[in-house]
């Protein structure tokens, strides 16, 4: 049995004081539900203290981005060294960081590498946008996405993948159950021609895009999902437990 895992991208929302009230609103309500791994992933001003608040629960903490260098003249930028320590987990490839960032599939296979060097757990974000949706371009796309961003990449043990529909993203309108658990059915048998069958029968996937409350249990029933990267939902305490304790339940039958 896969653990299922939920994590929380709380995206470029919040400041220290507001990400301090809401670790502290949801924290001891996500310690005491078994059976499911939680992440969350504030923006790096906040990692220090969200760290500190969630020290001694079974929260763990994430990024939601780094650079691939170790070090340098790379104004801005975080590195995976400045990472390794802080958080366990790092969000990497997510369509926003594509879309508004220009990163391409070499740029995101160069973060994978630093961060699997780093001992940090990638979350590899991939997902066709509208227009390659409704061409029937989902399989090449998504298949595609995840062979990029694992060139030259030995066994990356720990590896999460989450597959986020670009057109689902941040729309309200999510991908059914049905159509996530089969494109992820892809993207293992994908990983499984790239590192076994054991490899990709235990590796957890995802689904990302427009999660929320109300319709978390159509995905996380599905066979092939291991649970949900949540953003907006995320940032509304009782909301993202509802997530934890719904995935929690349905995966226990």
């Amino acid at each position: 049995m896969r653990l299922p895992i939920i994590a929380g991208n709380w995206k470029m929302n919040t400041n220290i004081d507001q990400a301090v009230e809401l670790v502290k609103e949801m924290r001891d309500r996500l310690h005491g539900i078994d059976g499911v791994e939680k992440v969350l992933c504030p923006p790096f001003v906040s990692l220090s203290a969200v760290k500190g608040i969630i020290a001694a629960t079974s929260v763990r903490l994430g990024a939601q981005n780094m650079y691939y260098e170790e070090k340098g003249a790379y104004t801005g930028e975080v590195s995976p060294n400045m990472l390794a320590g802080l958080c366990e987990y790092v969000i990497l490839g997510h369509s926003e960081r594509r879309q508004y960032f220009g990163e391409t599939d070499e740029i995101v296979n160069r973060k994978v590498k630093a961060a699997v060097g780093a001992g940090l757990l990638p979350i590899l974000c991939v997902g066709e946008r509208l227009e390659e949706h409704e061409a029937g371009k989902t399989e090449e796309v998504v298949t595609r996405q995840v062979r990029e961003a694992l060139v030259g990449v030995d066994t990356p043990d720990g590896l999460v993948v989450a597959y986020e529909p670009v057109w689902a993203i941040g729309t309200g309108k999510a991908a059914t159950g049905e159509q996530a658990n089969a494109t992820i059915g892809l993207i293992r048998e994908t990983l499984a021609s790239l590192y076994g069958a054991d490899f990709a029968a235990g590796t957890r996937i995802q689904y990302g895009g427009s999660v929320t409350a109300a319709n978390i249990a159509e995905f996380v029933s599905q066979p092939e999902i291991d649970g949900a990267l949540v953003g907006g939902a995320s940032l509304k305490a009782p909301e993202f437990v509802s997530i934890v304790e719904q995935t929690s339940r349905v995966r226990r039958r």
